[in-house]
């Protein structure tokens, strides 16, 4: 996938897709001379299987309290 398709998938820019890259979060490789980078479509899926397990050990570690949702609800 293009960087572009990747930035479109994750609904974030494309500057953020290739900062994952560069920093070694996303796998990717670089093609040509001209540096054009890609993505497997199976190592954009790991990355999200990836960020679910991590999100949802956050949340079990952090639990909603209910005093949270009053100040979010103050805050609109």
């Amino acid at each position: 996938m293009q960087m572009s398709e990747v930035a479109d998938e994750l609904s974030v820019t494309l500057s953020q897709v290739y900062h994952m890259v560069r920093s070694g979060e996303l796998p990717a490789i670089k093609i040509g001379g001209r540096g054009q980078w890609r993505v497997s479509e199976a190592d954009l899926e790991d990355y999200i299987a990836d960020l679910k397990v991590a999100t949802r050990k956050f949340i079990d570690d952090h639990p909603f309290e209910a005093s949270e949702a009053v100040d979010e609800d103050a805050a609109r």
